[in-house]
């Protein structure tokens, strides 16, 4: 039977007895922090931070023509920080330090470059030059690489990276400098969110979640799926549920503990003869 989790940032959501898991957002992409909890899988939000780069705007990331990877931006839903600058990674591998202290399992949100041509600011054009690399490409695997490297080294149980939800092959590669083969050695799980406000059609989430598993075929780590449980019919939501557990290890529900609890209710009693649940968790005859 497929395990369910909430991704969540209410402390007490995390223990309702309907989630096999609960990840509970210590550090997110705006910049709220809050302590781990011992009895939750901690999530930080690595290089997504509106906060940090609003009030240090040398930690975003540029381009060719120096424009910032700010959420102002055209493709840019939040802010973000450069992988190279020290004091903030320095900073990060603190927090994630601090979370495996209160729980061996973590899991690391929002790595990587924000997108194709990030970053060109100098740190970066000096430390390319400086490497052994030829193509930006290459060096940007490095970077990224190295950064979950140190990260897993101080998680001493279970270690989830979210991805980017495109399994075509190199693309995670070109977008943010996500060598998939080389981050399959340092964790034990990637998480791929599937984010819909409806869910009506899910072919396009059976197509993605297959592409994963055939790109991770070959790769010791693990599969899983995250979908949005925020005001999504609780029918649809069941479908997508079916779709994606017929392919991820686990599947986690985004930020509406109160509808994904319902529905898991509603599934769990679907598989007993003669029980059914309501939209509103209630058993009905």
């Amino acid at each position: 039977m497929t395990d369910y989790g909430v991704v969540t940032r209410n402390a007490e959501e995390v223990a309702w007895p309907e989630f096999d898991r609960g990840f509970y957002e210590v550090k997110d992409v705006t910049g709220r922090s809050a302590e781990p909890l011992e009895d939750a899988v901690n999530m930080v939000s690595c290089f997504g931070d509106n906060a940090a780069a609003e009030s240090t705007p040398d930690l975003v990331p540029v381009n060719d023509a120096g424009e910032p990877a700010t959420r102002d931006r055209t493709y840019f839903d939040w802010a973000y920080v450069c992988p190279t600058h020290d004091d903030y990674r320095r900073g990060l591998l603190e927090i994630i330090e601090d979370c495996a202290e209160v729980n061996g399992d973590v899991r690391l949100d929002d790595v990587g470059f924000p997108r194709q041509g990030y970053c060109r600011c100098d740190r970066c054009r000096r430390l390319f030059e400086e490497s052994e690399h030829e193509e930006w490409a290459d060096w940007r695997a490095e970077v990224i690489t190295a950064f979950v490297a140190e990260a897993t080294e101080r998680i001493p149980g279970r270690a989830y990276l979210t991805l980017y939800p495109d399994p075509y092959p190199g693309h995670l590669y070109e977008r943010a400098g996500l060598d998939l083969d080389a981050l399959a050695d340092h964790v034990d799980e990637f998480v791929v969110p599937l984010y819909d406000t409806h869910y009506g059609t899910t072919y396009w989430l059976e197509t993605i979640a297959k592409g994963f598993v055939s790109r991770l075929a070959d790769l010791d780590v693990e599969f899983s799926v995250e979908l949005y449980a925020v005001d999504v019919d609780i029918d649809d939501l069941v479908h997508a549920t079916e779709v994606a557990e017929a392919y991820a290890r686990e599947v986690f529900f985004g930020y509406d503990a109160g509808q994904a609890s319902a529905m898991i209710r509603r599934k769990r009693a679907d598989s007993r003869e003669g029980e059914s649940f309501g939209s509103d968790g209630e058993r009905t005859e």
